[in-house]
C-alpha cells in the first residue's frame, strides 16, 4: 500500500489550500452571521478546477477520483471553511455529479455536468422524510404515472441548499409497497427544477451550518417530465447507495479538516496564553492530552477514509470503510472542537476566535448524513455477522 501522494496530488492540495486561505476564517464567520450561501468561495473553487476533480473529462472534469476529491476537501476545510464547506461538494459533485455521471443519459450529462462543474448549476437532493428519517426504504413521497411523465406528491425534510439550487435530485417511490417483492424495488430518481409549480419549501431554523439552508420541501402534484428520470425506473435504490456512500467520504474529509483546524487554533492560542506564572498553558498536560487524543483519532479516521476512497476508485467494495471513517471522524471532530474551546477558555466561546462555529457546524455530523447508531448497526450486521437489531 502506497501512502505517498503523487506530484499531481500534492499540487492539487497546495492549490486547494491557497483557494481555501483566500476565503479563510473571517469570510466564513461573516457568511455564517448572514446565513448566506458562500457563492464567492464556491465560484473560486470551480474556477480553480477543484469541483469536478472526480467527474469525467469530456464534460469539463479532471477525470480523477474520490481519493483526489477527499484530499482537496480536507485542504479546503482545514484552511478556514470547516465542515460546512464539504457540504458544497455533497450537493454538487456528489448529489448532482455522481448521479448524472454514473446513471444519467448522454443528453443529461451534456446539459448539466459542464454547468455544474463550472459552478453555474447548483444541486440539492430530496431524500429524508418526516416519518422515515434514516430508514430511506420507508419513504412515501410518490410519483404517479401521468401520460409519458409523472405527478409527484409528498414531503421531504432537512433538505440542504434548496433556496440556492437550480436542480433537485428527488428520491421517490414509483411502485406501492404492496406491488413489490422487496422494499428496495419501486424507488426511482428524478432531477427536476427547483423552480416548478407545486414545489414549495420552508427554511428550518438550526444551530449551525448556516451558510447552507435546511428546508422542508412540499410536492403538490408536481409534474415530472420523461427526460428527468435518472437511471432505470423502479430500480433507483442501488444508484442511491452509490450517491450515499460517496457522500460519506466527502463528509469525513470535511470533518478531518475541521478537527485539524480547531486543534491548530487551540494550539496557537495556548502557546500565547499565560496564567499562574510565565509558562504558556500549552505546556500543561491538561491542555495537551485531550488535543493529542483528538488528533490521533482524526488521523485514524483520515487513513480509513482514504482507503475507502481508493477502493471506490478501484471499483472495490468500500461501504464498511466509508462508514467506519465517518463514525470515528464525527466523534473525533466533536472532541477536537469541544476540547479546543475548553483549551481557549472563555475566548473559545467568543465568535472572534472562530472555534465556536466549527463546533456548531461539526455537531450536525454525529447524526447526519447517517447517525452513529445506524453505522454501528451496519458494522454489527455486515462486518460482524450479527442479527438485525432494529
Amino acid at each position: 500500500m502506497d501512502f505517498q501522494l503523487s506530484e499531481e496530488q500534492r499540487m492539487m492540495v497546495e492549490t486547494a489550500s491557497r483557494v481555501g486561505e483566500r476565503f479563510g476564517l473571517d469570510y466564513w464567520r461573516a457568511q455564517d452571521a448572514k446565513k448566506a450561501f458562500p457563492k464567492e468561495a464556491w465560484t473560486a473553487i470551480c474556477e480553480a478546477g477543484l469541483s469536478g476533480v472526480a467527474l469525467p473529462e469530456e464534460y469539463g472534469g479532471a477525470g480523477l477520483g474520490m481519493l483526489d476529491m477527499a484530499l482537496i476537501i480536507e485542504a479546503l476545510c482545514g484552511a478556514g471553511g470547516g465542515s460546512t464547506l464539504a457540504q458544497l461538494y455533497m450537493i454538487n459533485p456528489i448529489f448532482g455529479g455522481v448521479a448524472l455521471s454514473r446513471f444519467g443519459t448522454e443528453r443529461q450529462k451534456q446539459e448539466m455536468l459542464p454547468a455544474l462543474i463550472r459552478g453555474e448549476l447548483n444541486f440539492c437532493m430530496a431524500l429524508t422524510e418526516p416519518n422515515a428519517g434514516t430508514n430511506s426504504l420507508e419513504i412515501r413521497t410518490f410519483a404517479t404515472a401521468d401520460g409519458d411523465g409523472w405527478r409527484l406528491n409528498g414531503q421531504k425534510i432537512w433538505i440542504t441548499g434548496v433556496p440556492d439550487a437550480h436542480k433537485m435530485l428527488v428520491v421517490a417511490r414509483t411502485k406501492k409497497l404492496d406491488e413489490i417483492g422487496r422494499r428496495t424495488e419501486g424507488i426511482s430518481l428524478f432531477a427536476i427544477d427547483v423552480d416548478r409549480d407545486g414545489l414549495t419549501h420552508q427554511a428550518i431554523e438550526k444551530v449551525g451550518t448556516n451558510t447552507l439552508a435546511s428546508s422542508t420541501v412540499f410536492f403538490d402534484d408536481v409534474r415530472i417530465e420523461p427526460d428527468e428520470l435518472i437511471g432505470t425506473l423502479h430500480q433507483g435504490w442501488h444508484a442511491l447507495l452509490d450517491v450515499l456512500n460517496t457522500e460519506r467520504i466527502v463528509t469525513t474529509s470535511g470533518l478531518v479538516g475541521t478537527g485539524t483546524l480547531a486543534i491548530r487554533l487551540a494550539v496557537d492560542y495556548a502557546k500565547e496564553r499565560r496564567v499562574f506564572g510565565d509558562r504558556s498553558v500549552a505546556s500543561y498536560q491538561g491542555i495537551q492530552f485531550p488535543l493529542a487524543q483528538a488528533h490521533a483519532e482524526l488521523m485514524c479516521a483520515r487513513l480509513m477514509n482514504l482507503k475507502a476512497a481508493d477502493q471506490c476508485d478501484k471499483g472495490l467494495p468500500y461501504g464498511s470503510e466509508a462508514n467506519v471513517a465517518k463514525l470515528i471522524a464525527a466523534q473525533a471532530a466533536a472532541s477536537a472542537t469541544e476540547r479546543s474551546m475548553q483549551a481557549m477558555g472563555g475566548m473559545g466561546y467568543s465568535k472572534e476566535y472562530h472555534v465556536e462555529r466549527l463546533w456548531r457546524d461539526a455537531r450536525l455530523f454525529r447524526f447526519a448524513p447517517v447517525s452513529e447508531e445506524m453505522i454501528l448497526n451496519f458494522i454489527a450486521m455486515h462486518d460482524l455477522g450479527m442479527p438485525k437489531s432494529y
